[in-house]
């Protein structure tokens, strides 16, 4: 499969944010870059845990590991390295649903039950609703995760805070005045085609809209890792994991 392992440079710079690797009395304690490997695989693959080829080691330790870094925050230290220094000359705002399988139903109560799975059901079926955030090269800024039947407004503005950019492009399902009026405050212009209803159908920079098949794209990429194109996993976290780690990846490209 092509892009199976981490390059040497893309392992430079994810080596520092990996933990574990110290060197005992038997050599390291730990592989980080064939976890990492690991990982990929399965993302990419869309495989099951149990299906890890041998050369990337028992992959109860994998599983393991990957649900350890979920809980310890290291996606996210990593992710937010990695993007500390996005294009800010437009963003655009989209979400997506993704199919989900029936595998992916019945979280135990003790893991969070319904309320840690962002599962639901719509005009497309059970699935989940990934809200995202891209920068002007198209690049992923920040991630929510919803169930499938979420209107695609709930999260935006939280989504959107804190990121200055000139122009905000988002399609009609955007069109809400605390949208704009928050895009305002943080110094940037609204590019948002009205909503037919409107009384008042405002105007919109026309040339730039055409930029919004950046997310689009985005999306179109990321439903290529196949375990990200269809979920099995039963808790938002753990799938939300595996998204991480392809934008990571996105980034580092």
């Amino acid at each position: 499969m092509d892009g199976e392992v981490l390059r040497d440079d893309q392992w430079e710079r994810l080596q520092e944010f990996v933990p574990g690797g110290r060197k005992g009395k038997r050599g390291p304690r730990s592989d980080g870059r064939r976890f990492f490997d690991a990982i990929l695989w399965v993302a990419r693959s869309g495989a099951r845990w149990r299906d890890l080829p041998e050369k990337f080691g028992p992959y109860q330790t994998a599983k393991r590991r990957y649900y350890r870094w979920i809980e310890q925050g290291i996606f996210d230290r990593i992710f937010e390295a990695v993007t500390s220094d996005p294009d800010l000359e437009w963003l655009m705002v989209d979400a997506t649903v993704i199919r989900a399988n029936a595998q992916a139903a019945g979280a135990r109560r003790k893991k969070g039950g319904p309320q840690a799975q962002a599962l639901g059901r719509s005009r497309g079926g059970f699935g989940t609703k990934l809200h995202a955030v891209v920068d002007a090269l198209g690049l992923p800024v920040r991630f929510e995760l919803g169930p499938g039947q979420q209107n695609d407004m709930a999260p935006a503005c939280d989504l959107i805070t804190g990121l200055s950019a000139d122009q905000v492009i988002a399609d009609r399902a955007y069109d809400a005045n605390r949208f704009y009026d928050l895009i305002r405050q943080q110094g940037g212009e609204p590019v948002v085609p009205p909503r037919r209803h409107r009384k008042h159908q405002h105007c919109y920079d026309h040339f730039a809209y055409k930029q919004r098949w950046g997310i689009e794209g985005f999306f179109a990429r990321l439903k290529q890792w196949r375990r990200i194109a269809t979920r099995y996993d039963k808790l938002a976290a753990n799938f939300l994991g595996f998204v991480k780690l392809a934008s990571i990846m996105f980034w580092l490209k």
